[in-house]
């Protein structure tokens, strides 16, 4: 099989645009002191200058407001958008809005896209998707939040948590169940649930490792809610795609979405090596400079290797997805969400130990990196799911035998039987010549 992750000459001068405008108007937006409507007002004017870029929200197709870029691009551009907290945000492309209008984009209605996709793209609204319940975390078929069907629409009952920005947004996700006697991966569907519907309860906002910075007063990007729905009723309108196509969709959700993620580990874990370097080039203790030390070097490295290989495995998934499809690509997925979230970490934690007590401090933002990064291994399931799920997959390819292929004894003797086998037919061949 060949493969490459060639792109055109001006698609990396937009990259290298869209670097330096994360570099110099996004990232100081960190460490100002801003309220929720101030940071608003900060990031409108940058988003419109993203969209006359055109790269708002690059992940969906141009009639929906997107370039209708391949997932190798999307990596290439979430790498850079990684390096910054707020750069998803000002470019369309934050988790879980940008999951969920690509989820949108696949199963809504031409109507459901008119009242909650739009608005949703135009950054006017937020959104949450609402899957994780506390009995059923890294296994969905465990969801037990039920819709059934009740005159011209559905009454929703559960109990949800985890719910990314359900506190702010306009609309929920839900994942129910909709056929409790039908296999688990037909069982679901999906409904919309607007905010204000009665019976909705965002019972509190979950007090989490990430929340606490004393120089980071911004508001937090991210809110994981928990959420109850009691007799919430919908209409029939509100089921997105298909009934019973629930697991389909959020696969279709989740599946590019870790490849974003992945890739922007990866520009958080290139902006803490450059930290890293920068460091060991300009601490002096023992007579020499940090990066005169062997131990130091190892970092280096190491933290090099790592962020490469898991920047081509995360490139290489992308362009599986692009070429063949999702599910050719859930081997290669699995593998780069637990790899890729323990890179993020290592590199990090070495660069917050060689910064010694200020990488420990806020003074430096390695200290809520380093919180945000724990997050990884848990996030789109747990590393330990996927690892396990990846040996499955290739522990199938094989079958069991009584002897070992590569048993040198039977080999040996197979090879002797086929020499054997090949002098006697030269030998009758010689015979017939004669």
């Amino acid at each position: 099989m060949t493969w490459e992750f060639r792109t055109e000459p001006d698609f990396e001068d937009k990259l290298e645009w869209t670097r330096a405008f994360v570099r110099d108007e996004v990232m100081p937006l960190e460490v100002l002191d801003l309220d929720e409507a101030r940071l608003r007002e900060l990031i409108r004017p940058l988003q419109e200058e993203v969209r006359t870029q055109g790269l708002w929200a690059v992940f969906l197709p141009p009639e929906l407001g997107g370039s209708g870029w391949g997932q190798v691009k999307m990596a290439l551009l979430s790498e850079v958008l990684g390096e910054a907290l707020w750069a998803p945000t000002v470019f369309g492309a934050r988790a879980p809005d940008s999951g969920n209008a690509e989820l949108l984009a696949i199963g809504a209605t031409a109507r459901q896209r008119d009242r909650y996709l739009r608005p949703l793209l135009d950054g006017e609204i937020r959104s949450c998707f609402a899957m994780t319940e506390p009995d059923a975390g890294s296994d969905p078929t465990r969801i037990r939040t039920t819709a059934r069907a009740d005159g011209d629409g559905w009454l929703i009952n559960g109990h949800k948590w985890f719910a990314s920005n359900a506190s702010v947004a306009a609309f929920l996700l839900v994942m129910c169940v909709t056929e409790e006697t039908a296999p688990a991966r037909e069982s679901q569907s999906i409904f919309l649930v607007p905010r204000e519907t009665p019976g909705l309860t965002i019972v509190r906002n979950i007090p989490a490792l990430d929340d606490h910075n004393p120089y980071f007063h911004a508001p937090q990007p991210d809110q994981h809610a928990e959420v109850l729905l009691e007799d919430v009723r919908v209409t029939r309108e509100n089921l997105v795609g298909r009934l019973g196509q629930g697991w389909e969709l959020a696969q279709a959700r989740l599946g590019p979405g870790r490849i974003h993620h992945c890739m922007r580990w990866i520009g958080q874990a290139n902006r803490a090596f450059r930290m890293l370097c920068e460091r060991a080039v300009s601490r002096e203790t023992a007579g020499s400079r940090l990066a005169d030390k062997q131990l130091i070097q190892h970092y280096v490295a190491q933290s090099a290797a790592q962020m490469q290989a898991a920047r081509l495995m995360t490139l290489h998934a992308a362009w599986v997805i692009d070429s063949q499809g999702v599910e050719a690509a859930r081997t290669d997925i699995s593998m780069i969400k637990f790899f890729g979230s323990q890179v993020l970490h290592d590199v990090i934690d070495r660069a917050l130990q060689v910064h010694g007590s200020l990488g420990y401090s806020a003074d430096m933002p390695l200290e809520w990196m380093y919180r945000l990064a724990r997050a990884a291994r848990i996030y789109d399931g747990p590393d330990e799911i996927h690892e396990a799920l990846v040996a499955r997959r290739l522990l199938k390819q094989f079958k069991a035998v009584q002897i070992p292929t590569e048993h040198i004894p039977t080999r040996r003797l197979a090879a002797e039987r086929r020499l054997d086998a090949e002098r006697r037919l030269d030998a009758a061949t010689e015979q017939e010549r004669a």
